[in-house]
């Protein structure tokens, strides 16, 4: 931070957008990707959530981390694309993100079915469940971070994990029989 944007009471410094933009624009692709964002259009939903942080950077509080609020405005951004997509898709199947730079035939056959098997889980899980299971197992995020991130109790937070967990490790072996 600039000597310019120190506070002068106790308002929260805020970073600029800039800085967000530099600072999270990784996290914010990961997370809207792994919330079911088709690939072709995970660009368009990091523009709209970035787009939503210009307008409301000033009104942010700081009574969550940042990041956790960043969350927030990807999940519901990330819940009107794939709404979005589902209406337009009807129907329809999807390859997208199935392509691998293996080289071996068998290697790009098995991550593509892994791949697959990864998606269709995650997205027949509903999105509490969802947000919970990406935050926890491909953020790496704790459970104490993701109450901030979500705004639901602790015990909740377990409750979903477990619950995805069970449901990721079902299919796991269901796939693998």
């Amino acid at each position: 931070m600039t000597a310019a944007r120190q506070k002068y009471d106790d308002a929260p410094v805020l970073p600029s957008f800039v800085e967000v933009y530099e600072q999270h624009f990784a996290f914010v692709w990961r997370t809207a990707r792994r919330l079911g964002v088709v690939e072709a259009s995970v660009d368009d939903a990091v523009q709209d959530v970035f787009v939503v942080v210009h307008r409301r950077l000033a009104d942010f509080e700081g009574r969550s981390s940042l990041k956790s609020w960043l969350f927030g405005i990807t999940r519901r951004v990330a819940k009107d694309h794939r709404r979005r997509r589902q209406r337009k898709d009807s129907g329809k199947v999807s390859a997208d993100g199935l392509m691998s730079s293996a080289e071996d035939p068998r290697e790009q056959a098995e991550l593509s079915q892994a791949r697959r098997l990864l998606h269709r889980v995650r997205d027949e899980l509903d999105d509490d469940k969802r947000e919970v299971f990406v935050l926890a197992e491909l953020e790496q995020m704790t459970a104490p971070e993701i109450v901030e991130a979500t705004g639901v109790n602790l015990n909740t937070v377990y409750s979903r994990l477990r619950a995805a967990r069970q449901r990721f490790e079902k299919a796991a072996l269901e796939h693998s029989s």
